[in-house]
């Protein structure tokens, strides 16, 4: 065991991981992109699309439908798609037989695991080619039977760093989390904003001097502009409300990805 009372396996580095720590060894800025499970007959065609355009990894959303940290936009797609029929078996089951072409990332609340169970439900995530998993609303103290579990079944905890965070748990968040370390862009639910808050640089620059894993800001990241101000102080960035509200847009597919692109262009020509 480690010192923080988990399996030193946790310190293996997977899929999302190594497919951010690629980008960032070639000096390029990393690029994650939310897309809302079961939105439109279309979504996974979208995460593929997505994937094209530039993202290194995907996120897709599984509705739920009490979104606590997601705002007016990604609660729209939750209910819409949940009002198309949309569950987490026919998400993962849709998935388990996509090839979208990067490493995906799962992201819901974690009522979905616990009703399901811990243990079926990282197993699920595996066998539909997941490779990580966000669980915004699980607390740093309560996550370590999670963590083993998703571990066990080679699925990386994507833990979420607040601003308000003291030192002290960024540290213990840091060396828990895999994949990436969300750092929160601010205090607050998902959307696009005017402008890039401060606490998005400032979230950053306290994560960056203290572990090697990709530093990635989200929450309120919503414009190419907004994406290279943020990830000047980490790895780069996730882009969620923005990509949705296209998706509600019905833009489809390609609609969706000529908006991915332009983040990847930006970042690429910081």
């Amino acid at each position: 065991m480690s010192a923080g009372g988990l399996d030193d396996g946790l310190r293996a580095t997977g899929r999302v991981e190594n497919a951010l720590r690629a980008r960032r060894d070639i000096g390029g800025k990393c690029l994650v992109v939310y897309v809302t499970g079961g939105l439109g007959d279309d979504w996974l065609e979208t995460a593929r699309a997505v994937a094209d355009a530039g993202a290194d990894v995907v996120e897709i959303g599984i509705p739920f439908s009490d979104p606590v940290m997601d705002g007016p936009t990604i609660q729209a797609a939750n209910d819409a798609a949940l009002n198309s029929g949309a569950t987490p078996v026919t998400i993962l089951n849709a998935l388990r037989d996509s090839d979208v072409g990067v490493p995906l990332v799962v992201m819901t609340y974690y009522n979905i695991a616990f009703r399901m169970g811990l243990e079926r439900f990282a197993e699920s995530l595996a066998a539909a080619g997941v490779s990580g998993c966000i669980l915004p609303d699980l607390p740093l103290e309560e996550s370590s039977a999670w963590i083993e579990v998703a571990t066990d079944s080679g699925v990386e905890t994507i833990l979420l760093a607040a601003p308000t965070a003291s030192d002290e748990r960024l540290q213990r968040i840091c060396e828990r989390t895999r994949g990436f370390v969300y750092g929160v862009g601010l205090l607050g639910v998902t959307g696009v904003r005017a402008e890039l808050a401060s606490s998005a640089i400032e979230i950053a620059s306290r994560l960056k001097p203290i572990t090697d894993v990709p530093v990635l800001v989200g929450v309120g990241v919503g414009t190419p502009g907004q994406a290279v101000e943020a990830s000047q102080y980490g790895d780069g960035v996730v882009v969620g409300s923005a990509v949705v509200q296209r998706m509600l847009d019905q833009a489809g597919p390609e609609g969706v990805a000529e908006l991915v692109a332009d983040f990847r262009n930006a970042l690429d020509a910081r």
